[in-house]
């Protein structure tokens, strides 16, 4: 996880389910936005973040490295919570990026035992339909664009469950936890407690198999959502 994800939702939406009071949001425009069903590595994609108490959405792109290790591999997507808070990687953004990922979904690709050559993509989702709050970090606007911009999502072990699709998750946390995720008054030891221990449980989610189509990148639409009744696992 998570090599893939949703966002068709328009960005206000994400932002609402924060549940946060008037004077805490900036105004986030009722713009159209793309619905994307198919959001991959390096895609621009909404991010929320709160800087100064505020509440903005931005567009940066999905991965991020450290100026001093670009060019060495690829910009990670994702940062696991083991280890996150402790490594120099990522330790610029840790103390002040913490960001929201806002989403309707993501996928995961469940292996064969059998045959690990053969992979079913799985869609998950919560079960009350409710946009998902993916906890995330990332180096963002904040008056002037940095040069490095970008986000990643934090991701955990998966429970029971969840498991059987795949062995880690991204970490999604209900809004009460989101907004003390957001909030710069919370310090970096409660903001990883939040991530190591409030996430949403795999029981909050219900997931199942979709068509391969979702493997091409360019494929877009509400189609690659659908559940399949004839997964190869």
């Amino acid at each position: 996880m998570c090599g893939r994800f949703v966002q068709y939702r328009q960005p206000h939406r994400y932002a609402q389910a924060l549940d946060l009071g008037p004077d805490q949001l900036t105004l986030i425009l009722e713009q159209p936005a793309a619905e994307r069903y198919n959001i991959a590595p390096t895609s621009l994609v909404h991010v929320l973040h709160m800087p100064q108490g505020l509440l903005q959405d931005e567009v940066v792109p999905w991965g991020w490295s450290p100026a001093w290790a670009k060019g060495k591999r690829p910009a990670p997507i994702n940062a696991r919570i083991e280890g996150v808070a402790t490594s120099p990687f990522f330790r610029p953004i840790w103390q002040h990026g913490r960001a929201i990922v806002g989403a309707d979904g993501w996928y995961e690709w469940k292996k064969d035992p059998a045959n690990p050559k053969v992979k079913q993509p799985y869609f998950i989702r919560l079960k009350s339909g409710a946009p998902l709050l993916f906890a995330a970090l990332g180096e963002l606007p904040d008056g002037i664009d940095p040069p490095n911009r970008g986000v990643v999502i934090i991701t955990g072990g998966a429970d029971s469950g969840l498991v059987d699709v795949h062995d880690r998750k991204p970490l999604v946390l209900p809004p009460d936890f989101a907004r003390q995720w957001l909030s710069p008054d919370t310090s970096p030891t409660d903001a990883q407690h939040i991530a190591e221990n409030l996430a949403l449980p795999a029981d909050a989610f219900e997931w199942y198999p979709v068509g391969k189509a979702v493997g091409n990148v360019r494929n877009q639409g509400p189609q690659l959502i659908e559940p399949i009744s004839d997964p190869l696992v």
